[in-house]
């Protein structure tokens, strides 16, 4: 493998495209090895094949306000490979949302749903519309148009959409809805649909809830675990939510969550009627950072700066790709983190990874630690085909379980000879391989 000329050529491909470059480039550096001891994928061309999408579906969203104003937004489905089951990959609803931002997604979706073990292959989609501010009916329009284009090219088992940051619940059952009445059945090509109409238990809080569980693995590798441990966590979605609620049931106290306008501390911990009060000021479309320190005295609210900089035993961050820098990294370094997990994707610079890597801090990305989301989408489509519903702790025992089987591919790929566990290395090549064999058995599609 010439790793810089691949990057060359995809960088003439596709210029200025910064975050899928940089997440092609992360996966290639930790499967170069494991690549060049296998011939036959040079020869079937799988890189080149596996780092482009199969196909993009870009179109117009033309709706309408509450003030008879029309607006025109920018609609997109990103399949990138259905090599192990079919596309599968969340919805993103926001200003930021472009090519190259759904294109980096849905490149690791792929080795992340490969890693659950499930089925499923990887995509991405989304909008650059923007649902805060907006009032239900104006979100209910823009749903319908979008999927009068979406509904096209999904389907059960072709590619199956799920929710992610500024599509919940409401937004998946508007676009459900729309799906079902064009196509003329009911089906699970939506995940993260209401339990009522084919959801499963505790998806809002899975990718969170997977975190903790992925992060206790790690830590059980030192024999520690989150009892009387200090957790920093960024963002306040489901992710941090569900992030929050299960480090305070395995005993950790959560001390920080985060905005776009800066991050709360709080020494007497986040958790209890403290998440209410979040969840409350979520629901209602607040700002939720600055209120919780009016209501809740001791904690201090850091206008502009995020809780890398808060002494903490546990880093997870929960917000957004490329939040956690090199100075925050060495902040965390120099307050003594001993892990950090990503439950958002690619949150971590790759300079901040760096000096993880380098100060020996155990490190593992969100491929591989917040894939408990797309698992239990994973588990949900398993239930709409059997046209049943498993309970809480039915889920819950198989969510964990996945996660543990994540975390022993990545020791198992990942182990040096010092014994430091690469969790990036490992994560790539184990999903890489599953999906690197399944296009050879495959032939040349």
């Amino acid at each position: 493998m010439n790793l810089e000329k691949i990057m060359t050529d995809l960088e003439k491909k596709h210029p200025g495209e910064a975050e899928y470059l940089q997440a092609v480039r992360e996966v290639l550096e930790s499967i170069e090895e494991i690549y060049n001891e296998n011939p036959q994928f040079e020869s079937a061309g799988i890189l080149e094949r596996i780092v482009e999408p199969d196909r993009i579906l870009s179109f117009k969203v033309p709706w309408v306000d509450d003030n008879n104003k029309v607006h025109v937004n920018l609609g997109y489905r990103v399949q990138f490979n259905n090599a192990i089951g079919p596309y599968k990959g969340g919805l993103r609803f926001h200003p930021s949302v472009n090519l190259s931002i759904l294109k980096f997604l849905g490149f690791e979706q792929i080795f992340k749903n490969s890693l659950t073990t499930l089925p499923m292959g990887g995509g991405k989609g989304g909008s650059d519309f923007d649902p805060k501010g907006k009032s239900n009916a104006e979100i209910m329009r823009f749903c319908q148009a979008f999927m009068l284009e979406l509904w096209k090219i999904i389907g059960p088992e072709t590619d199956v959409p799920a929710g992610d940051i500024g599509v919940g619940g409401r937004e998946i059952g508007f676009m459900y809805g729309m799906y079902k009445k064009l196509a003329r059945e009911h089906t699970g090509v939506l995940t993260g649909k209401g339990i009522n109409w084919g959801g499963s238990l505790i998806r809002p809080e899975a990718t969170g809830f997977g975190t903790v569980y992925f992060a206790q693995e790690m830590l059980k590798t030192k024999n520690l675990d989150f009892k009387g441990k200090t957790v920093a966590i960024s963002g306040f979605g489901n992710v941090a939510w569900g992030a929050a609620l299960k480090v305070t049931e395995l005993g950790g106290k959560v001390v920080t969550i985060s905005g776009p306008d800066g991050y709360i501390y709080d020494p007497d911990g986040i958790s209890g009627e403290k998440i209410n009060y979040l969840l409350e000021l979520r629901a209602s479309n607040q700002d939720i950072v600055k209120p919780y320190s009016y209501e809740f005295p001791n904690a201090q609210f850091h206008q502009g700066k995020r809780p890398w900089e808060v002494k903490c035993d546990v880093a997870l961050p929960c917000a957004t790709q490329n939040e956690l820098g090199k100075e925050d990294a060495q902040n965390l370094v120099k307050n003594g983190v001993m892990c950090v997990a990503e439950g958002a994707n690619m949150p971590s610079t790759p300079e901040a990874i760096e000096i993880f890597q380098e100060h020996k801090v155990m490190f593992a990305p969100g491929k591989a630690v917040n894939a408990g989301g797309v698992a239990t989408s994973g588990l949900e489509m398993s239930q709409n085909s059997m046209k049943l519903n498993w309970t809480i702790e039915e889920v819950d025992m198989r969510l964990h379980q996945i996660m543990k089987s994540i975390h022993e591919q990545c020791v198992k790929y990942g182990t040096q000879n010092d014994g430091y566990i690469n969790y990036v290395k490992g994560a790539n090549i184990a999903g890489f391989l599953k999906v690197a064999n399944s296009m050879l058995d495959q032939g040349v599609l």
